[in-house]
């Protein structure tokens, strides 16, 4: 006893040692930035470089544009009821393509407005009458995320055979996940689905010579974009030619290659997770509904939960990086999403991300009746209401929350040291506001206690730190002088989880320029394996659809698809205008029947069929839901 008492008793004073220390580096940090910018002021603005790769000189934050913001406003939108008639009449050759590329078929006026506590999308068509949808819950909340908007990117130059679409065009940016799509068949058959897979009477798969070209062209025009590729479909790993893909993306020089997958095969096979890893898999965007059964149920499988975990165990077992991809549906899973972020949080090491994506309506649900609509429509603001509720932390939405462009203001600071001669841009979320908000929670491992980074790291003063050296440009030197001390000065140790070391936030936030590769928790590691935080990145992404499409977010869209006609928004392809179907038509390989004959017929699991799995044995932890 007398000994575990000293121990402890060491322990404590370590403890206010380190906070002591870390305490007075913060403060240190606060006074000599003042210092320095007392005289940065006094001196002239240095010119940013015009890399190789961009279409000019490096954009300094009162440079660039934005859309409009704030409530109300007027943009342009889709007629709910127009755009398939005009969709339909294409795909069965009754009108041309030039309906989409240059005429504005099913385009309408729309008013987002404050109304009754909520931020409502209202819009009216002459024939089809009035449309209204709400947009957030929260017009606080919203209102805040719009105000952190760091401006847009560059516009695309050089771009002519690659976006053009009509005014569906991607005009600014440059982007940050490019996603080809290699199959639109699958081995599900689920509702929320961004497309009718399975269901359109036809097979759309690109060849191999098609899928490099769609790659090709993707580093064909400025600004040239070190880029994520993202293999989805369909289901990607149905493709014959999934790990060929993955390893031409690597050899053309993408730095990070991931599939979007329901985990099917990665779950069957360790033999083609490790393949998949060999070949240049650095990781996956895995469907993940909910950490039960029933919550997984609504996609047709009769033991889905087990597939992912064991999809999860092999992926980490490899070595893969995992992101769960869970769809809100309100009043389906909307209650078990504090469960998935505790799920997360007690398997740290094998998962690094959790994607939330509220409901599209689109595909098979595009034809969904008023009532289910806004029965099951969930916005961003109330899931960062729901996480703070289900998780009883504090974990602030007004304090923890900022739109997922915010970090394009640190990737200016890494094109400044990078330097002109680089030949890639860094990859930029540079959406807008609307599209998607994220936070990071700091993870310890070993006790699995957690909290919100931004608790305790001011990441909003952090942010317009940030611009000030984007835009006195001062050179590599001062450059990163100035990122370490608004590191440092922004660190409030006072709040951090005890033991939290301020080495992590520097780490955190100071990736090297010569690996661009490198993500959260690889920068915070150091030489020792006994290193026991990591970070948890959650991100809300909202697509739009057909009664809630904005075309000021689609033409800064920065997670385009790849295809055979071009860079195509995400929404304008999945969710609104429907170019994937006119794309898919156009581009079919066979006809489901032909296709059968010819190839034969792939297993689909639906009606409730299990998946087949050589074990079901894994060591993740599963949280306790009541």
């Amino acid at each position: 006893m007398y000994t575990e008492h000293m121990l402890r008793e060491a322990g404590s004073k370590v403890f206010r040692h380190n906070w002591t220390t870390s305490s007075l580096v913060s403060r240190t940090a606060n006074v000599v930035w003042n210092a320095f910018q007392t005289v940065n002021r006094w001196i002239p603005e240095g010119e940013l470089p015009a890399p190789k790769w961009a279409s000019g000189k490096l954009l300094k934050s009162y440079e660039r544009s934005a859309p409009p913001l704030g409530f109300p406003r007027t943009t342009d939108s889709l007629c709910p009821r127009c755009v398939p008639e005009v969709r339909g009449a294409i795909v069965s050759g009754k009108a041309d393509l030039s309906s989409f590329m240059s005429g504005h078929c099913g385009e309408i006026k729309a008013q987002i407005i404050e109304d009754g506590g909520r931020i409502i999308m209202r819009k009216h068509c002459e024939k089809h009458g009035g449309f209204e949808d709400v947009l957030s819950t929260n017009p606080d909340f919203t209102r805040r995320i719009e105000n952190l908007f760091f401006g847009r990117d560059f516009r695309c130059a050089e771009d002519d055979q690659v976006h053009r679409h009509g005014q569906s065009t991607i005009q600014y940016g440059r982007g940050a996940v490019l996603t080809v799509d290699l199959t639109n068949r699958c081995n599900m058959m689920c509702n929320p689905c961004f497309m009718d897979a399975n269901q359109v009477g036809y097979v759309h798969e690109p060849g191999f010579e098609d899928i490099k070209q769609i790659l090709d062209r993707a580093v064909s025009f400025k600004p040239r974009r070190q880029i994520i590729i993202l293999f989805s479909g369909g289901e990607p790993t149905l493709s014959p030619h999934f790990l060929d893909a993955v390893r031409y993306a690597k050899q053309i020089g993408f730095y990070r290659i991931l599939a979007a997958t329901n985990g099917i095969r990665f779950a069957q096979s360790m033999d083609f997770v490790r393949r998949a890893k060999e070949a240049g898999l650095h990781g996956a965007y895995l469907q993940f509904d909910g950490t039960t059964e029933e919550k997984n149920r609504h996609r047709g499988i009769g033991n889905l939960l087990e597939v992912k975990l064991q999809a999860i165990e092999n992926m980490a077992n490899a070595g893969l990086k995992v992101t769960l991809v869970n769809t809100i549906v309100n009043n389906v899973n909307n209650d078990n999403i504090g469960s998935t972020v505790d799920f997360a949080v007690r398997n740290i090491d094998k998962i690094q991300t959790i994607a939330f994506q509220p409901v599209s309506f689109t595909g098979r649900d595009e034809d969904i009746d008023e009532e289910t609509r806004q029965r099951h429509r969930y916005t961003l603001s109330q899931m960062a209401d729901d996480l703070k509720r289900q998780l009883h932390a504090d974990w602030k939405p007004m304090r923890d929350w900022f739109p997922l462009s915010s970090y394009s203001a640190f990737t200016s600071i890494m094109d400044m040291l990078q330097g002109a001669d680089a030949p890639w841009g860094w990859s930029a979320c540079n959406c807008h506001p609307n599209c998607g908000i994220f936070t990071l929670l700091v993870v310890n491992r070993t006790t699995k206690e957690w909290a919100p980074l931004f608790k305790f790291f001011d990441y909003e003063r952090f942010i317009r730190d940030v611009a000030v050296i984007t835009d006195t440009a001062r050179g590599k030197i001062l450059t990163t002088a100035q990122l370490a001390l608004a590191i440092l000065r922004n660190f409030n140790p006072e709040l951090a989880p005890k033991g939290f070391p301020i080495s992590q936030i520097v780490n955190l936030f100071r990736p090297t320029s010569k690996r661009p590769d490198s993500d959260r928790n690889d920068r915070m590691k150091t030489r020792s394996e006994s290193d026991d935080w990591r970070v948890l990145c959650v991100e809300g992404m909202w697509f739009q659809d057909l009664w809630t499409y904005d075309f000021r977010r689609t033409e800064m869209c920065v997670i385009p698809y790849g295809t055979q006609e071009g860079e195509i928004s995400f929404c304008a392809y999945n969710t609104g205008v429907g170019w994937r179907q006119v794309i898919e038509t156009m581009r079919r390989t066979a006809t489901i029947a032909e296709w059968h004959r010819t190839r034969g017929r792939h297993e689909i699991f639906a009606k409730g069929k299990t998946v087949p799995l050589e074990t079901t044995a894994h060591s993740l932890d599963l949280p306790i839901v009541s």
